[in-house]
Order: structure tokens, then C-alpha cells, then sequence
């Protein structure tokens, strides 16, 4: 068995986690303890596309009590994550798009995220990988116009957008130590 310390992860270091220490390391992918749990009863895993693919597929299964439990980590749009752990670098990094946007912009997210959340009673989320501010915008402007039913659809696929690229994150820093 490797020598793996927590937090060093790679799918190597997942592998030799026990399972209370490998859902530390995958609740920093979706903060949902249920996600964590089913995730980490995956390991060992020899195949890390299929753990990212099964990552999402969890996500897209959680209860919407589980989902509040995720979005409650994720920062608003437009507002810089707080702390200095993976999580938080890795959503500054993942919202990038906002850094230098136009003020006008940002105030209309500011705006867009107090509706959103009035409205639906969690902070709104997008997969903002790629996406710059006014695209993140025009996408919360449309989403404020769904029902219901349509917008916890859209927030679970988004959520477990972002958890398979954290997920692939995690896998990746074995390449990364190498």
C-alpha cells in the first residue's frame, strides 16, 4: 500500500484511504455527506473516467435535502470564496470568469443572486467553468423565469457538472505529485 497522507488524494491515494477518510477527501468535491458516502463505497476504483461518470451519476440521484446540503458550500456568483482550502480555490478558480467584469455587471449579479435566492431559497448555481460573467448572468436571468420543478432539475445537473470536474481535479493530482 502507498504511503498516502489525506489531502494528497489521486486516484492511488483514494484507493488507500479507508472509507471515513476517503469521504473527507470527496466532500470537497460536493459537500453532501449522502455523495461522499456513496462515492467513496466506489473504492477501490481502478478507472477514473468511470469514478467522475459515477460521481455525477450520484449527484443526480441525491435527495433535494442532500442538494440544499451541497449548494449551502458553494459561494454566490460574483463573491469570492471564503478560506483557503481546496474547495475555495478550487470555486475562485471555477468562477474566474467574474474577476475583471465590468461593475455594472457584477452589481447585476449581486441583484440576480438576492432574486434567485428569494425566489427558490438557495444561492444560485451554474457550472461557471469557461463561462464569463455575462454569460453566468444572461443564465441566471433566464433560470429565475423557471418553475419549480425545472430549476431543481437544472441546479442537480449543474451541481454534478461541477462535481465531476472537482472529482477529475482530485484524480488528477497523482499526475501532478508525479
Amino acid at each position: 500500500m502507498p504511503d498516502v497522507t489525506p489531502g494528497s488524494a489521486g486516484l492511488a491515494g483514494l484507493n488507500a484511504l479507508g472509507p471515513a477518510e476517503a469521504e473527507r477527501e470527496l466532500l470537497s468535491c460536493c459537500a453532501s455527506p449522502a455523495f461522499a458516502r456513496g462515492a467513496a463505497a466506489l473504492l477501490p476504483c481502478d478507472d477514473p473516467a468511470r469514478l467522475v461518470a459515477s460521481a455525477g451519476d450520484l449527484v443526480r440521484e441525491l435527495g433535494w435535502d442532500d442538494v440544499r446540503e451541497a449548494l449551502a458550500a458553494h459561494p454566490r456568483i460574483g463573491a469570492r470564496a471564503a478560506g483557503t482550502g481546496r474547495e475555495a480555490s478550487w470555486s475562485r478558480a471555477e468562477q474566474s470568469g467574474t474577476a475583471g467584469a465590468d461593475r455594472r455587471v457584477l452589481a447585476e449579479l449581486a441583484a440576480g443572486n438576492a432574486l434567485y435566492e428569494q425566489r427558490f431559497g438557495h444561492v444560485y448555481l451554474v457550472c461557471a467553468t469557461g463561462l464569463s460573467a455575462e454569460e453566468m448572468l444572461d443564465r441566471l436571468m433566464a433560470r429565475l423565469r423557471a418553475d419549480e420543478e425545472t430549476e431543481r432539475a437544472v441546479v442537480r445537473e449543474e451541481l454534478a457538472k461541477i462535481t465531476e470536474l472537482r472529482v477529475a481535479k482530485l484524480l488528477a493530482r497523482d499526475e501532478e505529485s508525479a
